[in-house]
């Protein structure tokens, strides 16, 4: 079990504020969607707590400020999956979940008897256990999408960062995806998840965290936080917000004020 604290987080890029006096919990056994408009702010964030960017304010893992922690001690914490990741290498699917293995490995070291089964666990988690020996490179999106989570999950981590996991999926794989990171949270670990689709976000999440500007404007369950008044405010939209299914709908009719 893991949990994440940010305390009055900033980050500035160059000379401009990207994050701005960001405060949040986030616990074991959840699934949280940072939501927002382009730029702001979501990536920077989900890379802050994973100390890829340097902050302000505080970022504790456990009651750890996550300054002060090894990189391989972070690693085995928490699992990241980047946007628009890119392979380069004509790896085997296997050999490319494996890499989820590295964070546990000493320099030099071979993988052992429990690497493998926790390779073989991560490739059943994903569904890519018939792709195993498939060259990566010559994928699908969807395919290529879950063999990048089988390598974060096989890192065995308590918690996962994953920055919009849906780009570029269709609406299928989009819902596998989603699907995959509703068990993790399911079966305890902390998950993060940046997404577009506030449909799908309200649908799988437990949580929203709404940032506009580098700045939290709601958090809370999905009814709590999308409602039309911030859509508006938010995303410059006019929208419906339809809650009386199992989770809220958002239809979008057009910008607002034309």
């Amino acid at each position: 079990m893991v949990s994440i604290v940010l305390d009055q987080v900033g980050v500035t890029l160059g000379r401009r504020a990207v994050v701005r006096d960001v405060s949040a919990e986030f616990g074991p056994g959840t699934l949280t969607a940072i939501v927002g408009p382009n730029g702001a702010g979501k990536s920077t964030l989900a890379r802050a707590m994973l100390a890829l960017v340097p902050v302000t304010g505080q970022i504790r893992i456990d009651g750890i400020d996550v300054a002060a922690m090894l990189r391989a001690d972070l690693a085995r914490r928490i699992a990241y999956v980047p946007q628009g990741q890119l392979l380069h290498w004509p790896l085997t699917v296997e050999r490319l979940v494996g890499l989820g293995r590295l964070p546990h490995l000493a320099p030099m070291s071979r993988i052992s008897n429990a690497d493998t089964a926790a390779i073989e666990r991560a490739m059943q988690r994903a569904d890519v256990l018939h792709l195993r020996d498939r060259i990566a490179t010559e994928l699908s999106g969807g395919e290529r999408a879950r063999a990048l989570f089988a390598r974060a999950l096989a890192v065995e981590a308590p918690a996962l960062i994953v920055d919009e996991p849906l780009a570029s999926l269709d609406p299928g794989h989009q819902i596998d995806v989603m699907d995959l990171l509703r068990a993790e949270a399911a079966d305890g670990a902390l998950v993060i998840a940046v997404l577009h689709d506030l449909t799908l976000a309200a649908r799988y999440c437990d949580r929203l965290l709404l940032i506009d500007d580098g700045r939290v404007v709601a958090c809370g369950t999905p009814a709590e936080v999308l409602t039309t008044e911030r859509l508006c405010a938010v995303y410059g939209i006019d929208a419906r917000v339809d809650t009386g299914g199992a989770w809220p709908t958002i239809t979008t009719v057009g910008r607002s004020g034309r």
